[in-house]
């Protein structure tokens, strides 16, 4: 008898505030001592100048507080976003896959690339992420040109790249984002019979997403997948958490999950296995 192929799922996720507890931006503009970035962003999205989510690019070539990014800058802005937790278990996890089911982990957002790189840096390989490319003079240094952003619609285009690029089906397709700049890619995802999941209570958002997961630690974006998509039972899910060294503790089962994860009080084994 041949051996059954495995069910081979995208799983693409935003960045700011979906692995992340705060705006990027935000934080490259404590880094160079600027105010009133928020208002900035928000200024722009009255304008509708920019795709939602590319302000802060726009604000790097355009705004004359921001010229002075460099190379350098986006990097150690990295370093400083705070992340969620459980990512390293939860990307670990994704790479072994389950019997009968493998993941490909991508992280697409309109941060700088070299923002999301650097905080990911050791968890999530440069080449699995896309982010906003930037142009570098040689000689000052400065930011002289933006070639993508992958914001709006340009999330679109990066899907259909990896489902080109790794030959998965519209149907295996998962997107998990935050806020307002999701809405185009999650309609596209949504209507081509994926899943999404958003991980706010963006009101705009829960009326589109397939299943909204408030938590703090990443791993719980697992939940609605074990449990809508491969038909997991509580136990099942409760089991494999535990085997990744976490602990279910609330599960608030309804559209909206309500999950709290913390570590396990005893020493893990290994992450990953099969159900």
């Amino acid at each position: 008898m041949s051996k059954a192929i495995p069910r081979h799922y995208l799983l693409a996720s935003d960045f700011d505030q979906t692995l992340s507890f705060n705006d990027s931006g935000l934080v490259l503009s404590e880094l160079l001592g600027v105010s009133g970035f928020q208002d900035r962003v928000a200024g722009l999205a009255r304008s509708n100048l920019v795709q939602q989510g590319g302000e802060l690019a726009y604000l790097i070539r355009h705004d004359p507080e921001f010229r002075g990014v460099r190379h350098e800058h986006l990097v150690e802005t990295g370093r400083r976003v705070r992340l969620k937790g459980a990512i390293p278990a939860l990307v670990q996890f994704l790479e072994q896959g389950l019997d009968g089911v493998r993941f490909s982990f991508f992280v697409i957002s309109a941060a700088p690339r070299e923002i999301v790189t650097a905080a990911l840096a050791g968890i999530v390989a440069p080449d699995h992420i896309y982010g906003t490319e930037l142009e570098f003079d040689a000689q000052s240094g400065e930011v002289r040109a933006i070639k993508r952003v992958p914001a709006g619609y340009g999330k679109v285009s990066v899907i259909e790249e990896l489902q080109h690029s790794l030959g998965i089906a519209p149907d295996r397709v998962i997107y998990v984002g935050d806020g307002s700049s999701d809405v185009h890619v999650m309609l596209h995802v949504n209507n081509r019979d994926g899943f999404t999941i958003a991980v706010s209570d963006n009101k705009q958002l829960a009326r589109i997403a397939s299943s909204t997961v408030l938590s703090d630690n990443a791993f719980s974006i697992m939940v609605p997948v074990l449990d809508q998509i491969l038909d997991w039972r509580t136990g099942e899910i409760r089991a494999l958490l535990e085997r990744n060294g976490l602990t279910l503790h609330e599960w608030e089962k309804a559209r909206t999950d309500h999950v709290k994860i913390a570590p396990a009080p005893s020493t893990p084994a290994p992450a990953g296995s099969t159900a």
